[in-house]
């Protein structure tokens, strides 16, 4: 059923010659909509934000209009932009920055999904450490692009084991209190609260992590999902396509303690091709889980943590591997398991570590090593970065 708010549609026309692929881009012209509706989905490392907006694109693609999706976050190579592929949303990636200090390039890309692709509603994630994307980012489209786009409400989307931290019973989860603090400002800075991942939860404990959102996010709507399972995502499509951002006036009050806060942080990005050196076909989902528990293990060794590890493997015709672990404590996550055995795979590596660079580095050097060995691969590294978000130089 179309949402009749985006149902205007403008006539404006490319002027190019009528080959076939111009008459293709001038049709996709002429139904792009006046407006469009654009949202950021925040949220603490490893909440879910990206399944989200999968999970609300796809089911808004079927029954409102088309959505484009921007991947966005500090380093390149994102397993975000290689996951939302699969989706049947049009999907764009700003790399390397957030987008509240890329707005002339998250504008154009706003734009060339309206124009281009004839989207209705476009959704952006931001780093999961970031905040200030409703000063830097709603407040300059407010003042700058308020004759095409409206902004549905600020969105911050919340992990209930990450929320332990915050409830009465304070629970540790071998995280720094710096990275507590993001998460309090991240709620601050909401026009609209979703708990995800109620599918781990009782209705009891669902009810508890409400009410405290309730009390501690006061005037601002709290929505309870499921975005694996797809539970909740009708009700909440429904009110981001008719509710707009209150742009609230939210800065940080403490810079000093912010900036200490991102210290803490590590990123590490590698793409890379295992092959078998035998030709032979292997498990794959398990040369995925051993990397990863490799990983975890050379963490607790150094008395480290990841609050948020991201790998996305592809072997071709469709077959993909899509895991995460939220923490050294955790059990993995996998979202999307390989169905066939392969003799190669390509995978990407995204990992959030509150662990210095070079440590970090060496690490995960030494897991694929092992897991190289173990299973008998040659792998080739096309691209690595790890960086510290107070690294000299950087």
């Amino acid at each position: 059923m179309p949402y009749d708010s985006f149902s205007t549609y403008g006539g404006a026309r490319a002027a190019h010659e009528d080959t076939g692929q111009t008459k293709a881009v001038r049709r996709v012209a002429e139904n792009a909509p006046e407006r469009i509706r654009f949202m950021v989905v925040s949220g603490f490392l490893g909440a879910g934000k990206t399944t989200t907006m999968i999970a609300m694109g796809e089911y808004m693609d079927k029954n409102y209009g088309h959505v484009g999706l921007i991947a966005n976050d500090l380093g390149a190579n994102l397993v975000d932009t290689n996951l939302t592929q699969t989706s049947g949303c049009t999907v764009e990636e700003i790399a390397s920055g957030c987008i509240c200090y890329q707005m002339d390039n998250t504008i154009d890309k706003i734009r060339r999904l309206k124009d281009r692709d004839g989207c209705i509603f476009v959704m952006s994630d931001i780093p999961g450490c970031g905040v200030g994307a409703l000063d830097h980012t709603y407040h300059r489209l407010a003042d700058d692009c308020a004759d095409w786009i409206t902004l549905s409400p600020f969105m911050v989307v919340v992990d209930p084991e990450r929320l332990r931290m915050l409830l009465p019973e304070k629970a540790d989860i071998n995280l720094p209190e710096e990275l507590v603090y993001l998460m309090k400002l991240q709620l601050e800075e909401a026009d609209l609260v979703v708990l995800n991942k109620i599918d781990l939860l009782t209705d009891e404990e669902i009810q508890r992590d409400v009410d405290f959102l309730r009390e501690a996010c006061p005037d601002v709507p709290i929505m309870a999902i499921s975005a694996l399972e797809r539970k909740g995502i009708p009700e909440l499509v429904e009110f981001i396509t008719t509710h707009e951002s209150a742009l609230k006036n939210f800065s940080v009050r403490d810079d000093e303690k912010f900036a200490e806060a991102e210290t803490k942080l590590t990123w590490y990005n590698r793409r890379m091709f295992f092959k078998t050196l035998d030709e032979s076909k292997i498990d794959c989902n398990a040369v995925v889980d051993d990397i990863i528990e490799e990983i975890r293990m050379g963490l607790i060794e150094r008395k480290r943590n990841v609050p948020h590890l991201k790998t996305f493997a592809t072997a071709g015709a469709g077959d993909f591997n899509k895991c995460s672990l939220i923490g050294v404590d955790y059990d993995i996550e996998h979202t999307q398991l390989f169905i066939r055995k392969h003799k190669k795979m390509s995978m990407i590596i995204n990992a959030r570590a509150v662990c210095e660079s070079r440590p970090l580095a060496r690490l995960i050097d030494d897991a694929i090593d092992e897991v190289c060995e173990k299973w008998n691969l040659d792998v080739q590294v096309f691209f690595t970065e790890c960086f510290g978000m107070g690294d000299e130089g950087r």
